[in-house]
């Protein structure tokens, strides 16, 4: 990082969330993004030009650039490994897209040579720092719903080849829904409830091609290698039980994206794909839901939310969308996917503090 607690940031993948990060950057205070690298060179042109300051870069050249501190990695899963490796080795942070990588295994790999190099590792999402997780975190740490016993979490779609015009790695190794949309949900019931230390799973697949349905491309047929449909309860470590379903295979549901139920009330939690949203309260002497005033996490936030978060935690800290909150997600949902295919009950090896909860503010990261 630079001084003045600021870091110099290059970004390499200009794929379709990169414009979600572009858009946002500008009013990150402690970030300058100073280069764009992609496959496509002219991608990574036309993003640099849409950024005054940045400039286009190869992707080896972007890894070696001394004025880049920190590595923001928005390539596809499969990618995700090799590009931290890469800038961890080169002495650099990084901030991955989800999942940190598409295994548990290369994910061990790129923690502990961030260690050894002395940089730090963050991942998406980002979303759980928004006032929605938050204000639902601060209404269950204040008492409102008592113990907390349970909680539901539920996502379903037909599937992105619908709107994606390159929805291919959506349905290959690293993708499916629980990698794709799971670490949104996992993320917000880890930061509400604590971390997970046992899951039973079951998966499935309806057919084994798609059509892509937007695009150049549309029309064309992929195929699918991983279950489309995937559901799973988790034990976490205070005992409070999650029932997960995700799936690209159900055209929709009236079912809460997030639901936790205490001793003395439930809690309606926003989508976790989002920084806001309202936060529903049932209490036991209520006659109905009512909603809570916002009263925790960074207001207006968005995607590169968790990067400047990052670059402002103090050294010797973990980062609240660090490498370690994102280990331990991708470790459930790849054991959700083994206890699928034997059937068994699978135990959580790694453990996870909950993250600093976000006081209400604004987030403008001064440096």
């Amino acid at each position: 990082m630079s001084a003045g607690g600021r870091a110099r940031v290059g970004l390499i993948g200009c794929g379709a969330i990169s414009g979600a990060y572009l858009g946002t950057l500008p009013r990150l205070r402690n970030l300058e993004l100073v280069a764009v690298a992609d496959l496509d060179p002219e991608r990574a042109k036309a993003a640099a030009t849409a950024y005054p300051g940045a400039r286009p870069m190869g992707v080896d050249e972007l890894l070696a650039a001394p004025e880049v501190d920190l590595v923001l990695n928005l390539t596809i899963p499969a990618a995700h490994v090799e590009i931290a490796e890469a800038a961890i080795a080169a002495g650099k942070s990084v901030y991955g897209e989800k999942p940190l990588t598409a295994t548990v295994e290369e994910a061990r790999r790129v923690l502990a040579a961030a260690d050894a190099a002395g940089v730090r590792v963050g991942s998406a999402p980002d979303t759980v720092l928004g006032t929605g997780t938050q204000t639902a975190r601060a209404a269950i740490d204040s008492g409102l719903i008592g113990a907390p016993i349970a909680a539901t979490a539920t996502m379903v779609t037909p599937g992105h080849e619908r709107w994606h015009p390159n929805p291919d790695f959506y349905y290959q190794p690293g993708g499916g829904p629980l990698l794709d949309m799971g670490p949104y949900y996992l993320s917000s019931l880890v930061t509400l409830l604590g971390d997970v230390e046992s899951v039973i799973g079951a998966g499935s697949r309806t057919r084994d091609s798609r059509v892509i349905g937007s695009g150049p491309r549309a029309g064309e047929t992929i195929g699918v290698s991983v279950d489309s449909h995937v559901t799973g309860v988790l034990t976490h470590s205070s005992g409070a039980l999650s029932t997960l379903v995700m799936s690209f295979d159900s055209v929709a549901s009236h079912a809460a994206r997030i639901e936790v139920h205490g001793e003395l009330g439930s809690l309606n939690v926003p989508d976790p794909n989002r920084f806001d949203g309202d936060v529903e309260l049932h209490g036991l002497a209520d006659k109905g839901w009512r909603t809570l005033d916002v009263s925790a996490g960074y207001r207006n936030a968005s995607r590169g939310y968790g990067l400047a978060d990052l670059v402002a935690t103090p050294a010797g800290t973990e980062p609240r969308a660090g490498g370690k909150l994102a280990f331990h997600v991708l470790e459930v949902m790849e054991s959700l996917l083994a206890s699928a295919q034997s059937g068994q009950r699978v135990e959580i090896q790694s453990r996870v503090e909950r993250p600093a909860p976000v006081p209400l503010g604004d987030g403008d990261f001064t440096g």
